[in-house]
């Protein structure tokens, strides 16, 4: 069946470009924005030698995100406009298969063509960009070992998932809220097991040895009271030197990995900073804070899809004549993509405003801002992070403030 250039086709196509060239602008005023020299704050951390690669790394990965994107946005379009949802609807129906299994059929072949068409990126990213930089650590039977991992989780995890989303919606009134219901249920879930259960499939995790850094820590833990059950040491250098550290768990079950590359390149001070910073995500109800407005955004979306689920006009603005949930569930995603994009810009802000709360946590109960402040200007060094991005690009894509603006206020608290 021909597309229907009707008021949703519109929506999308104009959500779509209108996306791609904000993102796009961004990246330009981001790159107009490098300064060539070092900023003073920094001189301690970057040489001349290491701000150039910096500058040229922020140029490079960005004009490697634009050829990325661009063809991104020319594949998918290309797809629809040819037809491609129809055609592929088309297929899928005529193996007399029932709704299910043609559901998992269409989904199954848009990921693995998406996958497979991403695939270069991703090897030309890893193995060219990143090893040019001196980041990359992944080896050739690293990356495939991870893809094939990769695809029996999203088996195993997947398929019944989106079983049980095509089930409800194909027999179940109301299904947005047992949908909302599960998948909330089951994020909660997957935040519970995937540090015990998945994330040890791709890493080794080993207790940190005894020591002045455990010691510290623990020291730490007890005077914020935050109930550390389990400190481990994540092989993070099997695939990069960059550096991170993060907390998992629930209740009085949590857990801190530290990346082995960020215990290599900082102090016990700086290690002790970095980690208050995060206990301060934890006091300060952010985690919370996050997961409710996670769950709320995941009923809304559940709320609308009931709505456009066998909508006839958002079928045939794609070329499909015969309204079926499976390509509703694609069809929606897209059409709700300008509604994603602004709830991701406001979560950065949040996410931005939290970062500062955080800082000033860990500074005030360490007593210590300088270490803190020492520790985001190697990572920031260690990264090569851009250390002054243009404000529309923060505002578009960055979670965390700059480096210079986080230094700035800590360096203004009066403790």
């Amino acid at each position: 069946m021909p597309i229907e250039t009707n008021y949703i086709f519109w929506i999308i196509i104009a959500a779509v470009v209108l996306i791609f060239l904000l993102d796009e602008i961004s990246e330009y005023l981001n790159i107009k924005s490098l300064v060539p020299t070092v900023p003073e704050e920094f001189k301690n951390v970057f040489d001349d030698e290491k701000y150039s690669q910096s500058i040229k790394y922020t140029k490079v990965t960005t004009k490697f995100g634009f050829i990325d994107s661009f063809f991104n946005v020319i594949v998918f379009l290309t797809f629809w406009l040819l037809g491609g949802f129809g055609w592929l609807d088309q297929i899928v129906t005529n193996l007399g298969l029932g709704p299910i299994v043609s559901g998992l059929i269409f989904f199954g072949i848009l990921i693995f063509s998406s996958s497979i068409l991403g695939l270069p990126f991703e090897i030309y990213e890893t193995f060219k960009i990143e090893a040019e930089f001196g980041f990359n650590n992944t080896t050739i039977k690293t990356f495939i070992s991870d893809k094939i991992k990769g695809i029996m989780l999203g088996s195993i995890i997947g398929l019944p998932v989106l079983s049980l989303i095509l089930w409800l919606f194909e027999n179940i009134d109301m299904a947005w809220l047992w949908g909302w219901i599960f998948i909330s249920s089951f994020s909660l879930l997957m935040a519970y097991l995937a540090p015990a259960f998945i994330m040890p499939l791709f890493n080794k995790f080993e207790p940190l040895e005894d020591g002045e850094l455990k010691e510290s820590i623990n020291k730490m833990s007890e005077k914020c009271k935050f109930p550390l059950t389990e400190l481990s040491v994540m092989d993070g250098s099997k695939r990069s030197k960059k550096s991170n550290a993060f907390f998992t768990g629930f209740g009085k079950n949590k857990k801190i990995a530290l990346f082995d590359t960020l215990i290599a390149n900082h102090s016990t001070k700086e290690l002790v900073a970095v980690l208050a910073h995060e206990i301060g995500h934890f006091k300060k109800k952010h985690i919370i804070q996050t997961l409710v407005i996670g769950i709320a955004q995941t009923g809304v979306i559940f709320f609308l899809l009931g709505f456009f689920i066998n909508s006839k006009p958002l079928s045939m603005a794609f070329g499909v004549s015969d309204p079926k949930v499976y390509c509703s569930l694609i069809f929606f995603t897209l059409l709700f993509k300008p509604i994603s994009k602004i709830l991701s810009i406001v979560m950065n802000i949040l996410s931005r405003k939290n970062e500062f709360e955080a800082d000033e946590f860990a500074a005030r109960v360490t007593e210590d801002p300088d270490s803190l402040i020492r520790a985001l200007k190697k990572l920031s060094a260690d990264n090569l992070s851009n250390l002054t991005p243009h404000p529309f690009y923060v505002f578009m894509h960055h979670s965390h403030p700059t480096v210079n603006e986080r230094v700035k206020a800590l360096r203004a608290l009066k403790l």
